[in-house]
């Protein structure tokens, strides 16, 4: 992607990164802070999101917030408050599936959309609240090669991730004379600690998804931040409403 470490390319700007705890998350609170970025880390996970933050390059906030409650949301933006306006949102919070639609029980549906459907509109609905009162931001969604393809033994996953690339795309509609951007990152398999946890539970190898790929290996948490903070840069300032597709080629082959 070709981003380079500016530290003052986001200096003086507020980021709340969602799902910040570890893996792409906290790669990229970690990267917004070495461009000078005040960064608010929220997880689920307190201690994670605490860690977080003890690995920033600039001051930050560490926020235990659940992103399917809009009570946590809001106490969420409430604490960013305290540090600036919030001009960046990214919402990697997520939780994925591993039945197909005969498997999957309500409540994992449910879960599954709780998280992240309506936990992105939530972070979505409070920033912009925030963005377009003031002088604009913007926001990136974690969406996946999911939400553009059909993947087995995904289906909850697979759905919510379709909402989330159509939400992205509303919104960019809605508020773009806000000066708000809104884009959508679409990761193919990344070594995670949540694509290890997957693996886990299905009884797969790491092996095995090397080898699905066309470029032999899976992305890295780094490679995935590198394109969001690329959004959220203003290099990307005539894209909004766009899907970005970071997946070795999988989706192309």
């Amino acid at each position: 992607m070709g981003v380079t470490d500016d530290s003052a390319e986001f200096a003086g700007r507020v980021a709340v990164v969602t799902g910040a705890g570890s893996g792409i998350g906290r790669a990229l609170a970690e990267t917004l802070s070495r461009k000078g970025a005040s960064v608010v880390a929220a997880d689920v996970d307190s201690d994670a999101a605490e860690a977080t933050v003890a690995s920033l390059a600039t001051p930050g906030r560490a926020v235990a917030a659940d992103v399917s409650d809009e009570g946590s949301v809001r106490a969420l933006f409430a604490a960013a408050d305290e540090l600036g306006p919030v001009g960046m949102l990214m919402n990697v919070a997520g939780v994925g599936s591993t039945t197909n639609a005969p498997e999957t029980t309500l409540d994992v549906w449910e879960q599954v959309f709780a998280v992240n459907a309506r936990g992105t509109f939530l972070c979505c609905k409070h920033a912009l609240a925030r963005m377009t009162q003031a002088s604009g931001g913007v926001i990136v969604n974690m969406g996946s090669i999911a939400g553009l393809v059909g993947l087995p033994n995904r289906a909850a996953y697979c759905a919510s991730k379709g909402a989330v690339i159509a939400l992205t795309r509303a919104l960019a509609v809605d508020h773009v004379a806000d000066d708000v951007r809104v884009n959508c990152v679409c990761p193919g398999t990344v070594d995670s600690p949540w694509v290890r946890r997957l693996v886990e539970e299905t009884g797969a190898s790491l092996d095995q998804l090397r080898a699905r790929q066309p470029m032999g290996r899976l992305g890295t948490p780094q490679e995935i931040a590198d394109a969001a903070v690329y959004l959220a840069s203003d290099a990307a300032a005539f894209v909004t409403g766009s899907v970005l597709t970071i997946d070795g080629g999988l989706t192309a082959a």
